[in-house]
């Protein structure tokens, strides 16, 4: 019997609460479910470079680095990596603490390629993302969710991280809409 593979994207850490409801879903299923959990990792120097560049329009400051020198950006750098390591493990320990079997990864590629990249290699039956809410970007389809719809062949379903179902579904203080 061979494992009913599920790929989980997630921003950041998943929760007991978030590990017992991605795992309440499979309950049913009578093959062995073995999660894999991605953790992306944004490149922070880039992020601070850029923003940094926005801010100043180039009229302030003649460089975006101009007030971080590179073992700043490197110690930014490192401490993104650690903690996209640190939620990676976290979500593992929670899903295994809910019943589960996990394995997780960091990725410094493009989510959604590194998500469908994962699916082929495991032959994963479903994606599973969890993100907060980001009203803008799902309004325009430019959201993960909408763009791994788009490339997968297989199921995708998009969960708000530390929201119950009921929730999300527009009950209780979940979303509700516009």
């Amino acid at each position: 019997m061979s494992d009913y593979d599920v790929v989980l994207l997630v921003e950041q850490a998943l929760t007991a609460q978030d590990a017992s409801q991605v795992r309440s879903l499979h309950e049913e299923i009578e093959e062995p479910v073995t999660y894999h959990v991605l953790v992306p990792v944004e490149d922070s120097a880039a992020q601070i470079e850029s923003g940094m560049g926005a801010l100043a329009g180039g009229e302030v400051l003649a460089t975006p680095t101009m007030f971080m020198d590179a073992d700043d950006i490197d110690e930014i750098r490192n401490e993104v990596l650690e903690a996209a390591r640190a939620a990676v493990r976290d979500s593992v320990a929670h899903l295994e603490a809910a019943g589960g079997k996990a394995v997780g990864d960091i990725v410094s590629v493009d989510p959604i390629q590194a998500l469908a990249k994962k699916v082929g290699d495991v032959d994963a039956r479903e994606a599973i993302i969890l993100t907060r809410p980001h009203v803008v970007s799902e309004f325009f389809h430019l959201d993960w969710t909408s763009r791994a719809r788009r490339k997968l062949g297989v199921p995708v379903l998009h969960l708000l991280e530390h929201e119950n179902f009921d929730e999300q579904s527009g009950e209780g203080e979940g979303i509700s809409g516009f």
